[in-house]
């Protein structure tokens, strides 16, 4: 058990937004690891929930947990951050693999036409003549763009549509109405 870990109830609109890699120097740093390619989410808020690895065979702790970020910043090719709970390394060590949630009311504010994945999730698509072609299911980033997996059903069976997610195919995104518009046909 890491000492000072206070038991916690995850907020409603909590994200998980990466996991925590392992211990990074001697002073109770540690390496995270993003879920995002841009992750504003862990440097915008400073309470983090944690909830032990799925995988973990003895957890440091059980059900969730509080950690109070006293900073996290960019390292190299990483991120690392440390908290008011962890003091030395062998707490950050406890700490492996622990998967982080943050409220979805502190992330920063997206920019115009800008979007978070998660958002974006189960928004319905359809297309200019009205046909809904499918709910998001999944994002892919593709290096260049990034494409909506589009999930529909296709004679009783699931099925999935790739639709890149630029202007030049997405007319607009509703998200209080939970819809995207797009220049596309059910048979592309």
């Amino acid at each position: 058990m890491v000492p000072g870990l206070e038991p916690a109830e995850l907020p409603a609109d909590a994200i998980e937004v990466g996991r925590i890699h392992d211990a990074w120097g001697i002073k109770g740093w540690f390496k995270v690891l993003p879920h995002s390619a841009s992750p504003e989410a862990l440097f915008s808020s400073k309470r983090w929930y944690l909830q032990p690895s799925e995988k973990a065979a003895k957890p440091a702790f059980t059900g969730t947990v509080l950690l109070r970020v006293r900073e996290a910043k960019e390292h190299a090719d990483t991120i690392v951050a440390t908290a008011q709970e962890v003091d030395d390394r062998s707490a950050a060590e406890a700490l492996k693999g622990a998967r982080i949630f943050v409220p979805r009311s502190s992330f920063p504010t997206a920019a115009a036409n800008e979007y978070y994945w998660v958002d974006l999730m189960g928004l319905q698509v359809v297309n200019r003549e009205g046909v809904v072609l499918g709910e998001v299911r999944d994002l892919m980033a593709t290096g260049p763009q990034t494409v909506l997996v589009v999930g529909y059903e296709q004679d009783g069976k699931p099925a999935e549509r790739m639709i890149p997610f630029v202007a030049a195919f997405v007319d607009d995104v509703d998200l209080p109405g939970r819809r995207i518009t797009v220049d596309w046909q059910p048979d592309y």
